[in-house]
């Protein structure tokens, strides 16, 4: 069996007849195997630019050295941008600008993230022919613009056929004012947030492309994640297929969400991509937030010898031009450096942030009672929109401290915010009141307690539709877990700031933000948790300590372990499945909350989806 490989570039050395010869390619040869058993063996490792063939159990039939102009160095950009679902025009505006950018900086291809026309998800919106009218026009007004320079772009396409979804998620390649290639993607997720085999067909054909004398294997987000964990979901690898055609790269286009572990398991799976196929990937994330997902960028680039030549900023747009000739050698390595604190900090500024500006909405109002959960959301409220955009109010009852009140207006205070003082304690008194003949001879117990936190809820409310500002809800995921909250109550607000951080993690973003400075006053962060809705009254009355409580709820949510796993972890029996029984039991009241940003690997909301009515550990 005869075979012909091209070597356009590099140094190549070449045993023959006993003898070793070496040079600069090109060159081409023609070899034929000797033996059934080597014959997949691969000829050249793609993983160096220095290519060997000394070992190669071949017999050498030809070497022809082709004579070719100097191929020109390429250039790859970068770009990971913060785009705006269905805002096509702002979308092509933000690219346009890019792809100029990148054209003055001599780039030859710039790369744009998964989905990027439309914003990822969209959802449902895929499903109007008007918003992938508009999605095609957009991709048109892009190829014009590919002039000199090429564009990698992700948007949806249609699928000609009957059968299958309507829809591909696609990668366009455009060059020369027109669409040179579209790759589809194969590994459409459905997991946690994802829910993309809703609306696409997997792509069956993989085909690489060529482009100033460089073959590009298009792949997009998840179609390299099966490789580099322990449980592959899918039964292909989009780039096996790909890699009979000898690509020199790997351009992945994704939009790949945030969480305070998943930077790690990004570049994870990206050197597990570039060992398996010893060629350099240039992989570009999305950045910013829609809803409840945020997304932290950190785009990598990655030589052939497994190093990071490479890694983007995290949250903040970012453009970079990149000498392919340099990511191939692997000189150098470049990693950010970011604390769990640093990233979950600048993760939740970025989500309140785009929330209240893809909106349209400017102002934000919060109850600032004192405690450690509404001073850390008005410190992120601050820094995300600004201190003359955020105000509070503080709404004591008879049942509040002194020391509750004061360090609510220290902080407020330091943060240079509105705040106003409206006591609730003749509201409630009134409520009593009207109630007391239908009350009578029942104690004082929970109900009374609600009426308290609905008052609040009610008066904050007030505010908001009379200044237009957008509540901010302040509970935590350990609360939001075991259901203490009260809905209509504590649990109102447009978004849900905090309800993916642990109430141990509150603590410690409290000290983060303090570590330039005082902000948030010292007793709001080392007084026991409170309520305050009833005298004397502390968290650590209806639930265990929190550095208890969190462990046990992380296994159960982010490790969806069940009780005997968790009880075999060393927690008492009882407390485990009293605190699951908790869980499960008010799933009711977290589908009536905001949506909650997302920072950990599961989150309350559309990743995770339980049956309100069910039996299981209730």
């Amino acid at each position: 069996m005869r075979n012909v490989f091209n070597l356009s570039s590099g140094i190549y050395y070449l045993r023959m007849s006993g003898l070793i010869f070496a040079g600069f390619a090109p060159l081409q040869i023609i070899w034929r195997t000797k033996a059934r058993e080597t014959r997949q063996a691969p000829l050249v490792s793609r993983a160096l630019a220095r290519r060997s063939l000394e070992n190669a159990q071949i017999e050498v039939i030809c070497v022809m050295f082709l004579i070719t102009r100097k191929s020109e160095i390429m250039k790859i950009a970068v770009a990971q941008i913060n785009v705006h679902i269905g805002n096509f025009e702002g979308n092509l505006n933000i690219m346009l600008e890019a792809v100029a950018s990148a054209k003055s900086q001599g780039a030859d291809i710039i790369c744009f993230p998964e989905l990027a026309v439309c914003g990822y998800p969209s959802r449902d919106f895929l499903e109007f022919n008007d918003f992938i009218r508009q999605s095609e026009e957009t991709v048109k007004k892009l190829a014009a613009a590919a002039q000199g320079i090429a564009i990698v772009v992700g948007s949806p396409t249609r699928n000609p056929k009957i059968e299958g979804k309507d829809l591909f998620n696609s990668a366009y390649f455009l060059a020369d004012g027109a669409i040179l290639h579209v790759q589809h993607k194969a590994l459409l997720p459905t997991y946690d947030v994802f829910d993309e085999y809703r609306y696409f067909e997997p792509a069956t054909e993989f085909k690489v492309l060529e482009y100033k004398g460089k073959r590009i294997a298009l792949s997009i987000c998840e179609d390299i994640w099966n490789l580099g964990n322990e449980n592959p979901l899918y039964t292909v690898c989009p780039m096996d297929e790909m890699m009979p055609q000898r690509p020199d790269l790997i351009l992945n286009i994704s939009a790949s969400p945030f969480s305070f572990e998943h930077a790690s398991e990004r570049i994870h799976v990206i050197q597990a991509n570039v060992q398996r196929y010893g060629i350099p990937m240039f992989y570009v994330n999305h950045c910013g937030a829609h809803t409840e997902l945020i997304f932290d960028g950190g785009s990598v680039i990655m030589s052939p010898n497994g190093k990071v030549y490479d890694e983007m900023p995290y949250f903040e747009e970012c453009l970079r031009v990149y000498d392919f000739d340099e990511v191939l050698r692997g000189e150098r390595e470049v990693r950010q450096s970011a604390t769990k604190m640093d990233t979950i900090h600048d993760a939740l500024v970025v989500g309140l942030r785009d929330y209240f500006h893809k909106l349209g909405l400017r102002e934000a109002i919060l109850g600032l009672s004192g405690g450690i959960d509404s001073a850390v959301t008005a410190v992120l409220a601050v820094r995300a929109l600004g201190a003359s955009n955020v105000r509070v109010l503080l709404l004591p009852s008879q049942f509040s401290s002194d020391h509750s009140i004061n360090d609510a207006r220290d902080l407020a205070e330091n943060l240079g915010i509105q705040y106003d003082i409206v006591p609730l304690q003749s509201i409630y008194e009134s409520y009593m009141e009207m109630l007391s003949p239908h009350f009578l001879g029942k104690p004082f117990n929970v109900t009374e307690e609600n009426i308290q936190a609905r008052i609040r809820g009610m008066l904050l409310m007030a505010f908001s539709n009379k200044f237009g500002s957008i509540l901010l809800n302040t509970s935590n995921k350990s609360e939001m877990a075991v259901g203490y909250g009260t809905l209509y109550g504590d649990m109102c607000g447009g978004l849900s700031v905090l309800g993916d951080v642990y109430k141990t993690e509150i603590f410690e973003l409290a000290h983060y933000i303090n570590k330039d400075g005082l902000v948030i006053p010292e007793n709001t962060i080392s007084k026991p948790p409170s309520a305050e809705l009833r005298p004397g009254q502390k968290d650590s009355d209806s639930l265990p300590p929190y550095d208890i409580l969190d462990p046990i709820l992380f296994q159960y949510i982010e490790k969806r372990q069940g009780p005997e796993e968790i009880i075999a972890q060393g927690f008492d029996a009882a407390l485990v499945r009293r605190i699951l029984r908790l869980v499960n039991i008010n799933e009711f009241k977290r589908h009536q909350t905001a949506p909650v940003l997302r920072v950990s690997s599961k989150a309350f909301g559309v990743g995770r989806r339980m049956p309100i009515v069910g039996k299981y550990l209730s």
